[in-house]
């Protein structure tokens, strides 16, 4: 019998807060688990891959796979390709595996709008690394045409901004606007299972108070899945990040927040430390004599004379608050992020829904599944 376990943010707390200026986190970091194990992980980017390797296993019995290169191997651009110049089978072979992902994505939701948390969701964006290829647009899109074929009712959108800006325009979501009135941009930072990238927000208030122009102005990613690392050394390159953007962002005139917004993986606790979740980075961060906000904040303890501000939440939360301007229309929406792993996060605007027709407010359609 299927089990299912649920991990809910914390209330209280400025790290890993339920409530947001403008939004109620009902849930992050769900954990639903069957007789396989984690359920989400029928829909990270690796799972794609393994649809592909099971159907090329079924061509080589014959001799009859197109494609050379192990899965393992191909990449985003790759696999683009193969689908949009290759050879009729392995474009066809591309669009099966899509199929077979898309189903998979689509089983996962269907569980994640039993839950309670989720069971008012009308529209779902969908993020992460995979969204930002043609193969993940297709998946996505598949997937909730499967859905609604079903008789749910939810939209299911990929994100707007790209996967790798998202996480950082997040963090402007993190606090008041009015914590910015004095400035025009912010450090953030995204810590994921592959990579750690920290950059400059713009906010860009005067084309949009509601901070829907926000936008990256500089960032730098470190990939620390393709080096031998550890946390600590894993902290001292963000530190070393973190100097070069302030510096940047002080030689180009800008007015940078004495706020650093961090989104990184797991259950955050309300004084910054990582319950789990976190198994994917390099070391162990979940110890209990580690934090990472202490640790940023003691490489960055000041920006512009003033005492630094450091604001954590998961990163699936954060790349979902980039997102919240669009979201006006709608009172329940979540975001899943699918990557190394696939992260999630469900929210309630604190305002009434603008423009949006009510009818379809607060049901997901058929649970049965």
């Amino acid at each position: 019998m299927a089990v299912e376990t649920t991990t809910k943010a914390r209330a209280g707390g400025p790290h890993g807060a339920d409530e947001l200026p403008s939004v109620v986190v009902t849930s992050y970091n769900l954990e639903i688990r069957d007789e396989d194990g984690f359920v989400g992980d029928k829909a990270k980017r690796g799972a794609f891959l393994d649809h592909l390797d099971a159907l090329r296993e079924h061509l080589r019995q014959t001799g009859d796979d197109p494609i050379a290169v192990d899965s393992a191997k191909i990449g985003k651009k790759e696999l683009d390709t193969l689908l949009g110049e290759g050879e009729p089978r392995e474009a066809a072979l591309i669009l099966s595996a899509i199929e077979r992902y898309a189903q998979s994505l689509a089983f996962v939701i269907r569980r994640f709008v039993r839950l309670k948390a989720w069971s008012a969701v009308e529209r779902i964006v969908v993020g992460g690394g995979f969204r930002q290829s043609r193969v993940g647009e297709l998946a996505i899109a598949r997937a909730g045409i499967i859905l609604q074929t079903d008789g749910h009712t939810m939209d299911l959108v990929p994100i707007r901004h790209h996967p790798d800006e998202a996480g950082l325009v997040g963090s402007a979501h993190l606090a008041p606007r009015w914590m910015f009135e004095a400035y025009d941009s912010l450090i953030a930072v995204d810590i994921g299972g592959s990579n750690i990238r920290a950059g400059i927000v713009e906010l860009r208030q005067d084309k949009a108070p509601d901070l829907a122009k926000a936008k990256v102005w500089e960032s730098e990613l470190w990939r620390h899945a393709d080096e031998e690392t550890n946390r600590d050394d894993a902290i001292k390159q963000l530190g070393k990040m973190l100097d070069a953007q302030i510096k940047q962002a002080g030689k180009a005139g800008l007015r940078v927040a004495p706020f650093i917004g961090v989104g990184c993986p797991g259950l955050i606790e309300r004084d910054g430390s990582i319950d789990r979740g976190a198994q994917n980075l390099p070391g162990n961060w979940q110890s209990s004599r580690f934090n990472l906000v202490e640790s940023i904040r003691e490489m960055v303890p000041e920006i512009g004379g003033h005492e630094t501000t450091v604001v954590m939440h998961n990163d699936a939360v954060i790349q979902g608050l980039s997102e919240m301007p669009s979201m006006q229309d709608v009172e329940h929406w979540a975001v899943l992020t699918i990557g190394t792993g696939l992260g999630n996060a469900s929210y309630q605007n604190r305002t009434k829904p603008k423009g949006r027709d009510k009818a379809k407010n607060g049901k997901s359609g058929d649970k049965k599944n």
